[in-house]
């Protein structure tokens, strides 16, 4: 069994200047503190000085392919930057661009200190196969569009992904499955990917209340909203993540916090499609559980969880006219842990003995905004920038180091990503 040990560490909770270790074995962490036990014989030891420890980042709602697709349609309404922008190019998209796609967007949130994301798109089965070698973790789901032609194929396409990748490399690639939306995905079609999932025994990923446009369609058509409908589907019974979340009522609430729905909270995209700011403040308060996320890099434009993180802990604040609403450790928690609890990984996202190893050390040493140091916590989300992350770890593998990803060439990710998109463009 491999045994890594990172020594001389800081930790967020603890005094400046206090060294720390973290002991890990194989893909689990064993021990944090000052005193290695003395029958723990590392395989290989890494030197945290100058380096602050933390958990992993963890992405909750994203299609990362879209990278190809990064400032190619921006300051756009949410349908009309859909229906006349990324939809018709995505339809041009093939394996190769959603594969080098997602190497793109993999590459970036592992620089950032993104150890895990979640992924609704098409050929999942090639962006299973950018997390395999790369060695993220990821939960992915097939988009499903119940309006399209091809809608039975696509969720045997889910079903073939789920067999496939569902807990691969001990548990570090989960399935759900991917209905887009209730304004693409009709009821009947609705009721089969319920079934699909549930004889799968996955759970489900999908686009709920994010506009105002979506909500007043539903209620118009079914009389109940969004939340409400999918709760009448049973969609809920199965373990739901919801991406946005952006207009609910009390009553949406109720209903989500009694049924454990896990909602992926993306301030910055939903900012910029303007689409509204989500009620956190108040989910929170009804014991929701709320993660981060980036969403596509069409629609942000980069995948920047630290920057996600900031805006969830400043934009509550002046929506509730209370400094106190998101503070620090809590956006930092909804960044890392509860992100991790929102993707269905309950041992993840925290620096403890029996957690996962993904682990990220940051560079506190080398930038002035570390200085003065009155309060670790604080400055990581107010002050410090994604590209202080320094070597990263997940599942006790080491992914990057010196700010260099470690399992694959970044340069052939880039050209071949520019390749990809200079053909999409041409065709």
């Amino acid at each position: 069994m491999a045994k890594l040990l990172i020594k001389n560490i800081e930790l967020l909770h603890t005094p400046n200047g206090e060294m720390q270790n973290i002991a890990v074995e194989d893909n689990k962490i064993v021990y944090v503190g000052k005193d290695v036990p003395a029958d723990f014989a590392a395989d290989e030891i890494v030197d945290g000085k100058g380096k602050l420890a933390t958990a992993g980042m963890v992405n909750t709602h994203g299609h990362v392919s879209m990278t190809l697709l990064r400032s190619y349609a921006d300051d756009m309404a949410l349908m009309d930057w859909l229906q006349n922008k990324i939809w018709p190019i995505e339809d041009k998209m093939d394996a190769n661009d959603i594969y080098w796609g997602a190497m793109l967007g993999i590459v970036e949130m592992l620089k950032g200190g993104t150890t895990c994301f979640a992924d609704m798109y098409a050929f999942m089965e090639d962006v299973a196969r950018a997390c395999a070698e790369t060695g993220i973790r990821a939960n992915l789901s097939r988009g499903l569009i119940g309006v399209a032609p091809d809608k039975d194929v696509k969720l045997a396409e889910n079903t073939v992904l789920a067999k496939n990748w569902q807990g691969y490399d001990n548990g570090r690639i989960r399935i759900t499955y991917g209905p887009h939306a209730p304004y693409t995905c009709p009821v009947d079609y609705l009721e089969k990917v319920i079934a699909e999932a549930a004889a799968n025994k996955a759970e489900i990923q999908m686009h709920l209340c994010e506009t105002k446009f979506e909500v007043d369609t539903v209620v118009k058509e079914h009389g109940m909203t969004p939340i409400q409908l999918m709760d009448k589907l049973g969609m809920f019974e199965l373990g739901t993540i919801a991406a946005h979340c952006v207009h609910l009522t009390d009553e949406d609430m109720d209903i989500m916090a009694a049924k454990h729905v896990r909602v992926a909270h993306n301030p910055q995209s939903n900012l910029k499609l303007a689409s509204g700011i989500a009620p956190v403040a108040a989910m929170l308060n009804k014991g929701i559980c709320v993660g981060l996320g980036t969403d596509g890099a069409s629609s942000n434009n980069n995948l920047d969880m630290l920057e996600e993180c900031r805006a969830a802990a400043m934009l509550h604040k002046a929506t509730t006219f209370d400094p106190l609403v998101v503070p620090a450790k809590k956006a930092w928690e909804m960044a890392t842990v509860d992100g991790a609890k929102t993707l269905g990984f309950a041992d993840t996202g925290l620096l403890e003995a029996g957690q996962q190893a993904d682990i990220v050390l940051w560079d506190i040493m080398h930038k002035p905004y570390w200085y003065p140091r009155h309060n670790k916590l604080s400055q990581l989300v107010y002050a410090a920038s994604s590209t202080d992350a320094d070597t990263v770890f997940v599942a006790g593998k080491k992914v990057v180091e010196a700010g260099k990803l470690l399992t694959f060439d970044e340069e052939k990710i880039y050209a071949e990503a520019e390749a990809c998109t200079r053909k999409l463009l041409n065709k």
